[in-house]
């Protein structure tokens, strides 16, 4: 696209935007009467206009029908969650049988490393990458812990090179070619949240794979953000939470993706529970845990059915959005946008002073930009909130900006570089 720095070609690109139609269908906060620029789907995605309804219908249900909710009315509970599968599976790249709504992120990060993350006396290290959510490094420390481990010995984090920002696939593969004879497992990003580089997740499945280890991925700033195809790239296993790009709400129930190769495995561990067992014979109450076929074999404790509520309420959007393919073609247009419009602003004041870390090419990157301000950062910040453009904060230096193509727009991404344009001058 040949991107003009003009009000009107915002205007244009919106006009001509066949997505366009979806920013109504979300409640976008004020600020001063007005529509705030909300660019934080990174953080925290917009509420449907639908999700209140969605609930209110459970609250219903439940109101109605109390416990013969679970198996009665026009969406009994029982069975509520199971229609999402084939919907996240579209965003995800799986099979319907390999993904399963449950839990929250953490929970089933611990809940999939019990299933493959299994040290012996020669393979016990975790690769990771340096930087990572720091609910990902505490959940890897417990479970090497767990095992009796040290996590300075079985930890290896990968960093950028001296000088860079940003992981090279070669120091990544190049890392688990090196530990191939002591590694177990693979625990990476697929986007990691600082920079918002996105990773070769088909090159280091492939490297952990051919180190005879397991690839596992955290997809919080993946899933419903970039194309994804887990099933095809042989991911053993992934989990993220919903409540970014996914629109779910906060706290937002998460999911996970388990490869179809692993289902057949009676070996493997896993912490069970009752709504994992397997559907046909659960009330019958036996004793001995038999899972459930697929993915929701690693359930544990009963849907919530009013988070379940909320997400599916999201998921009808995605459905009419066409899943990622579509969204993905506005998502490069958007972010693409907001990166010219920064260099022209650095243009007009002679000075990078907005330098964005996040990697240029748009494979290896989403929606978010990750901008350092050479000077008066957190100023910056502040103005930017105070004329109601909604991003987010990182220490010591750095605004991530993310343009969500269900809801944000041209003009929104126009008006963003206008306003860092005007806080040089206001924050002096």
């Amino acid at each position: 696209m040949n991107y003009q720095n003009s009000l009107a070609f915002a205007i244009e690109q919106d006009e001509l935007d066949p997505l366009k139609e979806f920013r109504d269908r979300f409640l976008i906060p004020k600020h001063n009467g007005e529509d705030a620029i909300y660019l934080c789907g990174n953080s925290l995605g917009l509420q449907p206009k639908s999700a209140a309804q969605y609930v209110a219908d459970q609250m219903a249900n439940w109101q109605n029908l109390a416990v013969e909710g679970w198996f009665q009315g026009s969406d009994p509970w029982l069975e509520y969650h199971k229609p999402l599968a084939k919907s996240v599976a579209a965003i995800v790249g799986a099979n319907e049988s390999e993904v399963a709504v449950m839990n929250s992120l953490t929970v089933n990060l611990h809940l999939l490393m019990v299933s493959f993350y299994k040290p012996d006396s020669k393979k016990f290290k975790i690769i990771m990458e340096g930087g990572a959510f720091p609910s990902d490094q505490y959940a890897v420390e417990s479970q090497v812990k767990f095992h009796g481990l040290d996590p300075k010995d079985a930890i290896i984090e990968i960093f950028p090179r001296e000088g860079e920002v940003t992981l090279r696939t070669e120091d990544i593969v190049n890392c688990i070619n090196e530990h191939a004879d002591e590694l177990a497992l693979v625990m990476f990003s697929g986007i990691n949240y600082y920079t918002g580089q996105f990773f070769d997740l088909p090159a280091i499945t492939k490297a952990a794979h051919n180190a005879g280890a397991y690839a596992g991925f955290d997809l919080a700033h993946a899933a419903g953000n970039v194309p994804l195809k887990l099933h095809e790239w042989g991911a053993d296993f992934a989990c993220w939470c919903s409540y970014k790009y996914m629109n779910s709400g906060p706290g937002g129930i998460s999911g996970i993706f388990v490869h179809q190769k692993h289902f057949k495995d009676k070996e493997m561990n896993r912490f069970a529970g009752w709504w994992g067992y397997r559907a046909d014979k659960r009330f019958l109450m036996a004793p001995g845990f038999d899972p459930a076929s697929g993915a929701d074999g690693w359930q544990v404790s009963t849907s919530p059915i009013i988070l379940l509520a909320l997400f599916k309420a999201s998921m009808a959007v995605f459905d009419d959005a066409g899943y990622i393919d579509n969204l993905r073609k506005k998502s490069v247009a958007l972010t693409g946008y907001l990166e010219f419009l920064i260099k022209e602003v650095n243009k007009d004041l002679g000075d990078n002073v907005f330098n964005i870390i996040t990697p240029a090419n748009e494979t290896d990157r989403g929606c978010q930009l990750s901008i350092v301000c050479s000077r008066n950062a957190k100023a910056i910040f502040n103005y930017l909130a105070d004329n109601g453009v909604i991003g987010d904060w990182r220490e010591p230096d750095v605004i991530r900006l993310s343009p969500v193509p269900l809801y944000n727009s041209f003009e929104d991404v126009y008006n963003t570089a206008k306003h860092l344009a005007n806080a040089i001058e206001a924050v002096k």
